[in-house]
């Protein structure tokens, strides 16, 4: 009973966007391994969103990343990180800010998907997540696979590289994730300080007020360690 005191320790403090979508991910994942369900029922599909007004499928296109395996746990561990790590840094006690960056990607992301023919949009979601949090912590030092160390900002392009190089094909949904990525750091962290402050992806007001109360004083997190051993995404 205390181990599973501990995980349920370990699950709420997880912060509240990053619980959801990573909770929400299992959970789909589950629900094709048992056959509830088809990933023919999950991808992105415009004809059938607004033909056949299949409007789940605007979500289930983020949530779905294959089967369930040791492949699918790697991945959901290395994408939520990152989730984690800039919902409780540059998010901290703003939920409503870090929702409607989800929001602004998931849209991009969607809007872009009939030019890529890219059925499932979780892969680019996480990587503009990604992007931003590398260009927010310039200063912090990564180590890949132990070969070589690089500063944060470089994470997203040593990635795209390692998946070049492996897939011998140029990862579309890398690319469309960093640009995405790119927008809203250009608009949120560099426009403003040449435009005297004006944030023209700033959450509009009306959509603060949904999280009214949900921020709730949290614990400081640890300082990260300078360097680290980062996982990579294959």
């Amino acid at each position: 009973m205390a181990d599973i005191g501990v995980l349920e320790q370990w699950y709420y403090d997880v912060p509240l966007v990053t619980r959801i979508w990573t909770t929400a991910a299992v959970i789909t994942s589950v629900l094709v391994q048992c056959q509830v369900v088809t990933p023919f029922k999950l991808f992105f599909s415009v004809s059938s969103v607004f033909r056949k007004r299949q409007y789940w499928r605007l979500l289930t296109t983020f949530l779905y990343f294959g089967p369930l395996s040791l492949d699918f746990m790697f991945h959901l561990f290395f994408i939520s990180r990152y989730f984690r790590n800039l919902e409780e840094s540059s998010f901290r006690g703003r939920t409503a800010d870090f929702a409607w960056l989800l929001l602004y990607s998931a849209t991009s992301l969607l809007l872009l998907s009939p030019f890529t023919s890219m059925p499932f949009l979780g892969g680019p979601l996480s990587f503009s997540l990604i992007y931003i949090w590398a260009r927010r912590n310039p200063s912090v030092r990564l180590s890949f696979l132990g070969l070589f160390v690089f500063n944060a900002p470089y994470l997203p392009w040593v990635l795209l590289l390692f998946r070049l190089v492996i897939n011998n094909t140029l990862p579309k949904d890398d690319l469309m994730g960093i640009a995405v990525g790119h927008v809203y750091y250009f608009f949120e962290d560099i426009y403003p300080r040449i435009r005297g402050g004006a944030r023209p992806l700033a959450a509009p007001e009306i959509w603060r007020r949904l999280f009214a109360g949900v921020d709730a004083p949290r614990p400081v997190a640890a300082a990260e360690p300078e360097q680290e051993q980062e996982p990579v995404r294959a």
